[in-house]
């Protein structure tokens, strides 16, 4: 039988589960994530279990690497992440899902995409077949369910490190992981460039980046669709031949407000079947801004 590196013993077996609150505003989630696969590509994982709550302990240590050596560490290999995956090909899909109050769904929307790339080498996302809804009070064009997955999958690379200040939080062991908490605040905002504030886990031993959750934004605030009030997203990644770490599951849950109630409502987008292009001249994608921020109508 063929060894496996560390890092793809490591993929088999991950199990998340985390819980912190950074400010009275900015909550984290905790959410649970197992998988039993081989190294490789694997399946999309499950549906994750939410449940928000308050509190993170002090730590009861310092970290056992200095903070700012961490930071250097997985912040190059998010720079290599980055411009790896444009090499991968993937299939996409967003699954969005009204509620009714008693937390029953009464209408989907499901989208499916691939990546493919054409003969001149240019990437782009091939729709596989029509999206189907059956949403009964959310409206909005495909574009702007497309818009929610342009958010950048690698927010804190080292080229754009400067632009953050990066905290150490605490530890978590997460099953046989162990995890240092980070969190993430843009230094400075402005209109046209937007920045992710939120936390990251980072793999104690390896010094990658295995989970994020937060939001872009500008100084007018979060970005999201105008017609899709998603903004806080949960992001997990799956580990792609052994050595890759890309994001394979990201969820955000909101609220549709309508005239006389609210409706509870989610996003799910998970991307699968990760395989490389063959190796020829690749343009890559164009990098990607958020989606423009909400405007609110006039009074």
């Amino acid at each position: 039988m063929a060894s496996q590196t560390p890092t793809a013993l490591r993929a088999s077996r991950l199990t998340w589960s985390v819980a912190l609150c950074l400010s009275p505003s900015f909550w984290v989630a905790p959410a649970l994530f197992a998988q039993d696969t081989p190294a490789g590509p694997v399946a999309p994982p499950p549906e994750h279990h939410v449940t928000r709550i308050v509190g993170v302990p002090e730590p009861v240590a310092p970290p056992s690497l200095p903070p700012a050596q961490i930071i250097q560490a997985f912040s190059k290999k998010e720079e290599t992440y980055q411009s790896t995956r444009p090499q991968f090909a993937y299939r996409k899909t967003i699954h969005i899902q009204e509620f009714s109050p008693d937390g029953r769904p009464t209408g989907e929307y499901l989208a499916t995409y691939d990546l493919v790339r054409s003969g001149d080498g240019k990437l782009y996302e091939k729709a596989v077949g029509p999206p189907q809804s059956s949403l009964q009070y959310l409206s909005f064009e495909p574009e702007d369910a497309e818009a929610l997955t342009r958010v950048p999958a690698y927010p804190v690379t080292a080229s754009q490190l400067a632009k953050y200040d990066v905290r150490y939080l605490n530890t978590e062991k997460v099953d046989e992981v162990d995890c240092y908490i980070f969190q993430v605040s843009p230094r400075t905002l402005d209109r046209q460039h937007p920045l992710f504030d939120g936390v990251i886990w980072v793999d104690q031993q390896y010094l990658e980046v295995v989970k994020t959750y937060g939001k872009w934004i500008t100084d007018l605030g979060a970005m999201h669709p105008s017609t899709l009030p998603f903004d806080m997203f949960e992001t997990y990644r799956e580990n792609v031949e052994g050595k890759y770490w890309f994001p394979d599951y990201a969820r955000a849950d909101a609220t549709f407000k309508m005239k006389d109630h609210d409706i509870p409502i989610r996003v799910i987008i998970k991307w699968s079947d990760f395989k490389p292009f063959p190796a020829v001249a690749v343009t890559p994608i164009a990098p990607s801004s958020p989606p423009p921020a909400a405007q609110n109508p006039k009074p």
